[in-house]
């Protein structure tokens, strides 16, 4: 009887440091770890540690042998993504201006083009690059300019629901409701910085993103799923 109370105690603290070791672990972008926000900083450190030390306790199950197993969860999305997104964004250079285009020389009337598509989110297939999943994975294109990341999100979007969704399966991934009815799906060539959550697409793709306006309110909403391995 009094065996049961300690073994309890001890599996739960077990587990507490277990997520908070696993929490530190976890990839921020394509550079960074949770930890290397948490060692810079002893105001992120409390903060992490008292997010772990909330985390929920979903079940504890006491085996045959007398021991017993403790199970926890906590989200990435949410209280935690609200401590580690902001300190990010900080982190990252103020977008350009764009420069003032040049006068187009005049020419004759050309026929219309059509009008480019309108989106309502993005899938990137990243299956066979060995991509891995981060809190901020940023889509490039072939020069390295930012076709998506934390610089073209709503704070609040990225905070709630975090910046991207992942998935196992392209077609789970194109009817994820996190994209809604319109997805554009995309190929990624390959993956860039040492943590290999950045995905890399090609121009002419990134261009089909960039050719209308209102893709930029998905981006911002960070409809997005990537599909891994």
């Amino acid at each position: 009887p009094q065996a049961r109370p300690l073994a309890l105690r001890a599996a739960r603290v077990d587990a507490y440091r277990n997520l908070l070791e696993l929490t530190k672990g976890v990839r921020v972008d394509s550079k960074t770890v949770v930890k290397d926000f948490t060692v810079e900083s002893d105001v992120i450190n409390t903060q992490v540690e008292g997010l772990v030390k909330d985390a929920h306790l979903v079940k504890q199950d006491y085996l045959s042998d007398g021991t017993v197993e403790v199970t926890l969860r906590m989200p990435l999305a949410g209280g935690f993504s609200q401590v580690i997104l902001p300190r990010l964004m900080q982190r990252k250079p103020a977008a350009p201006e764009p420069a003032a285009p040049a006068a187009p020389p005049v020419a004759a009337p050309a026929a219309p083009a059509a009008p480019p598509e309108v989106f309502t989110g993005l899938v990137i297939d990243a299956r066979g690059l060995q991509a891995r999943p981060a809190m901020s994975p940023k889509i490039l294109d072939e020069s390295g300019k930012e076709v998506y990341g934390s610089l073209n999100v709503d704070r609040e979007y990225a905070i709630q629901q975090g910046m991207s969704g992942y998935a196992r399966d392209l077609n789970a991934a194109q009817s994820n409701a996190r994209v809604t009815n319109n997805p554009v799906s995309l190929k990624g060539m390959r993956t860039e910085g040492p943590g290999r959550s950045d995905i890399v697409i090609s121009n002419a793709d990134a261009n089909k993103i960039r050719g209308a306006a209102e893709n930029l309110s998905f981006l911002k909403q960070c409809r997005v799923m990537i599909v891994l391995d």
